[in-house]
């Protein structure tokens, strides 16, 4: 069968404790309205289980949405599946031309003994009549999931030459009402479908502006609690949590640095909000921005060595490049952002080429992104009131806030505005997404 073995045991033992000291709560539901009509035809065909007792999971399913959200492919439908193969040497390819599709993937699923699991899969091309890759994994019950995210990522990069993003995290902000009506903020985090949602922080008071570390261990967040912003970092598998900034005024916006040793933020310490950096072993303050506007919402380039904000310096928010360095602002900042009304809550894509923003035409606020070799600002979305984007970690996607039917949901659309989908709450909002970096176990 030529598998290639891969033992993740070790790499499953960070989601493991994750699941084991936070509190389960209601997963967010997908709603997908829209995909390439040319996306690429796959049939992920249900694993073999030979097992009397009842399948732990069926990961082909979370394989197919996982593919499917992507935007890239489109999963072929179980029930018109005129044969279901579990093994290279079973594969009828002509049946599947004939089907018209482009990829198989093909599976077993054996119990070992101790809620233990063997999971082997092959993904074949169908034209070639040869195997693309194929894996070979032991893994416990609650790590099927996870393992599963991982398949459709390694599937993902076999046919696209890209790495996926399926096995990541994604964070957002949920409200709700108490029982005497009054809000309560919830910081949560959930797999990147959706699923396995977990609480880490709630409050009577708002809490907003999640962003990951490098590592993707930890999150730094601006709570209200004590009546005005202020910066906090918490350890998502401990939830040990320490308040970073406390000065005087505003303390909003924090962005790690790329190498996870400095943080941006936005502080009217002295009166006017402007840009710092702040060293996180020393707790020293680099001012990097002097002027009149005000000056929010930082976001690094990859290099570290530059970042974007938002400015209100010439009349009306716009979107500004500043090179920095370990004192601070370095030359004058360079405006990026010319058309429309208003540009702000920006974010950099992980290669450093593109800026994705809310963008204020006629009043109508949706996600752009502007490449910063051609210029060309291009509109992905068309909601009135879309906000806070953010790229995935393989730039293929992006996660905002919209509003649909007067209630908060979160949105993913691909960087070209060709695929898109929703995910939403049973009840409440939910606003403030971040897309986790790819996760170091």
């Amino acid at each position: 069968m030529n598998l290639q073995k891969i033992k993740l045991s070790c790499v499953f033992v960070v989601m493991s404790l994750l699941t084991i000291s936070m509190p389960s709560r209601a997963e967010l539901t997908i709603d997908i309205t829209l995909w390439l009509d040319n996306a690429t035809p796959i049939a992920v065909v249900p694993f073999e289980w030979r097992s009397p007792s009842r399948i732990p999971l069926k990961m082909t399913d979370v394989i197919s949405a996982d593919l499917k959200r992507s935007g890239q492919f489109a999963p072929m439908n179980e029930k018109d599946m005129i044969e279901t193969p579990h093994s290279s040497s079973e594969v009828n390819y002509a049946t599947w031309r004939n089907s018209k599709m482009k990829y198989v993937v093909i599976g077993k699923l054996q119990p070992l003994g101790s809620n233990s699991f063997k999971i082997q899969f092959q993904l074949l091309d169908v034209e070639k009549g040869t195997q693309v890759t194929g894996h070979s994994f032991q893994a416990k019950k609650k790590q099927l999931r996870r393992l599963s995210h991982h398949i459709s990522d390694l599937i993902y990069e076999a046919i696209t030459g890209e790495r996926g993003a399926f096995d990541t995290y994604l964070a957002y902000i949920t409200v709700t009402k108490d029982r005497k009506g009054q809000n309560r903020y919830r910081l949560a985090i959930s797999d990147s479908d959706g699923y396995n949602e977990q609480i880490l922080f709630e409050s009577s008071m708002p809490i907003v502006r999640p962003s990951w570390s490098p590592d993707g261990k930890k999150l730094a967040y601006v709570s209200y609690a004590t009546g005005r912003p202020q910066i906090y970092v918490q350890n998502i598998f401990n939830r040990h949590t320490q308040r970073l900034t406390d000065f005087k005024g505003s303390n909003l916006s924090p962005a790690w640095s790329p190498d996870g040793r400095r943080m941006a933020m936005s502080l009217s310490k002295d009166g006017n909000a402007e840009i710092y950096i702040m060293d996180l072993n020393t707790r020293k303050l680099h001012r990097v921005t002097r002027s009149y506007g005000v000056d929010i919402e930082p976001s690094w380039f990859p290099d570290g060595r530059s970042l974007i904000f938002t400015s209100d310096r010439g009349g009306k928010p716009q979107i500004y490049r500043q090179s920095v360095d370990s004192r601070g602002g370095v030359g004058q900042a360079q405006r990026l952002t010319f058309d429309g009304v208003e540009n702000l809550r920006s974010s950099v894509s992980p290669d450093g080429k593109r800026i994705a923003m809310v963008h204020n035409t006629g009043g109508q606020y949706r996600i752009a992104v502007l490449d910063l070799e051609t210029e060309q600002l291009s509109i992905l979305t068309d909601g009135g009131l879309d906000e806070s984007p953010g790229f995935a970690p393989n730039g293929g996607m992006l996660i905002y806030a919209a509003q649909v039917k007067n209630r908060g949901v979160l949105a993913v659309v691909s960087s070209d505005g060709r695929a898109s989908h929703k995910l939403r709450l049973q009840q409440g909002d939910v606003r403030e997404p971040a897309w986790s970096p790819y996760k170091q176990d």
